[in-house]
């Protein structure tokens, strides 16, 4: 037998209790006996019987289980590493409050409406890092979500393949099975300022990593607000971010993905949760586990068998 629970000190305390009282019930009793010439032996049984059903009550708040079996948990779904352009036009209003702002929130409404996957999540500008690994944490993946902000990353062009190569690394290296269902969500408003090396997206998917690209803004676009007043270029002019949504789409095509749009207000990644959403499920994570049962409802019905005993069962406390 084992235990999930041990004794408290409140359980003591009530076991103290019953002893001190009932010590001082057979002092009493037995001295009264002593006077009236007369034994009372008859509170003995019910002594044992109320020890009994104290004890059987213990016993229940301890949560006795006999055995062990041990099960298999699955659990099923696809790893989704999601990278995020931190690049100084994801400042802009085009879509208000702000590109970065939009898609921190349709992450997050993302996130939830695709229980049992993990998460991974990538931030990039000119170069790519990891920032939030693989988790089911849909919890701790929020708050890495909520910290997303263009000062994350010192600097200000933007190079969408760097973060390819991070993605692919990254899923390569840690998803569980080689046939697990592999995911990258890329969303960027596509002013890229890299260099490719050749066959990259072909080699996602050679290796069966579906890519989605999402473009975030406006064909005509908007200036880019700053905390030092609107962004300026080398010549002095009020720099404009615009959506390349050609680009994206064929940088989508080439890789045998798909490209998405996030360019309104009121635009959502609901399509994208549908596309990601019919992909099948593979293994993700299997473990054998030894599940015990708390027996403790025997000992709570024996308990009660006795309470009712002794309510029922009546003694002469003294023989006259």
């Amino acid at each position: 037998m084992t235990w999930n629970f041990s004794l408290t000190r409140t359980e003591y305390v009530f076991i103290a209790v019953f002893l001190l009282l009932y010590a001082l019930y057979f002092f009493r009793t037995f001295r009264v006996a002593r006077q009236l010439g007369t034994s009372a032996w008859a509170t003995i049984p019910k002594f044992f019987l109320r020890t009994g059903y104290l004890t059987f009550l213990l016993i229940a708040l301890l949560g006795p289980s006999f055995g062990e079996a041990e099960k298999e948990l699955v659990a099923e779904g696809k790893d989704i590493y999601i990278a995020v352009d931190l690049s100084k036009s994801m400042d802009a209003t085009d879509i208000a409050p702000t590109r970065l702002e939009k898609v921190k929130f349709e992450l997050n409404r993302l996130v939830e409406s695709l229980p049992g996957n993990r998460f991974g999540l990538l931030v990039f500008s000119t170069d790519a890092y990891v920032h939030a690994p693989l988790t089911a944490d849909r919890a701790a993946y929020a708050t890495f979500i909520k910290s997303l902000t263009t000062r994350l990353v010192p600097e200000s062009g933007t190079n969408l393949c760097s973060v390819l190569q991070l993605a692919l690394r990254k899923q390569l290296a840690e998803t569980s099975a080689p046939n697990q269902t592999r995911v990258v969500v890329v969303l960027t408003d596509g002013e890229d300022f890299g260099d490719c090396e050749n066959g990259l997206p072909e080699r996602l998917r050679t290796y069966g990593i579906s890519l989605f690209v999402v473009g975030v803004g406006t064909e005509r676009g908007s200036i880019i607000p700053t905390a030092q007043g609107n962004l300026r270029d080398e010549q002095g002019d009020l720099a404009r971010t615009r959506l390349n949504r050609d680009y994206l789409r064929r940088l989508a095509q080439s890789a045998g993905g798909a490209y998405l749009e996030l360019n309104a207000a009121s635009g959502t990644l609901d399509p994208l949760a549908q596309a990601i959403d019919g992909l099948e499920n593979r293994l993700i994570d299997q473990r054998k586990l030894a599940v015990t049962t708390n027996k403790y409802y025997y000992f709570l019905l024996a308990a009660l068998a006795l309470i009712a005993i002794d309510l029922v069962v009546a003694v002469r406390t003294f023989r006259l």
